[in-house]
């Protein structure tokens, strides 16, 4: 009698990044994830978040160490701008990845 392979290890909910998983601070990775920065008023508009939500979303993120914030001047006017850091592109993939795996194991069900 042939064995069948032993289950694969579940996708445990502990195991997804929690900074990533609010679905506000997922939208704005999933957004700088296409560019290599973006302005602060750009990412608004992306995500349909108020000014003081991103703002918020961006500070958890900064502190993770995901998201760098630039903040200087065009002409006089100031800008804000962000781009995912390293650690920030590499947590984002691998949140990917536990998510498509969670996913592909419930395919068959």
């Amino acid at each position: 009698m042939k064995k069948s392979p032993p289950p694969a290890e579940p996708v445990r909910f502990e195991d997804l990044d929690r900074v990533i998983h609010e679905p506000a601070r997922l939208v704005v990775l999933v957004e700088l994830s296409f560019v290599e920065e973006a302005d602060f008023v750009y990412l608004m508009r992306r995500t349909g978040l108020t000014k003081g939500n991103l703002s918020s979303h961006l500070s958890k993120l900064e502190e993770a160490g995901y998201v760098r914030v630039s903040k200087g001047f065009v002409g006089r006017v100031p800008q804000t701008v962000l781009a995912l850091t390293e650690t920030g592109r590499g947590a984002f993939e691998a949140y990917r990845g536990r998510i498509a795996a969670l996913l592909a194991s419930r395919g068959d069900a």
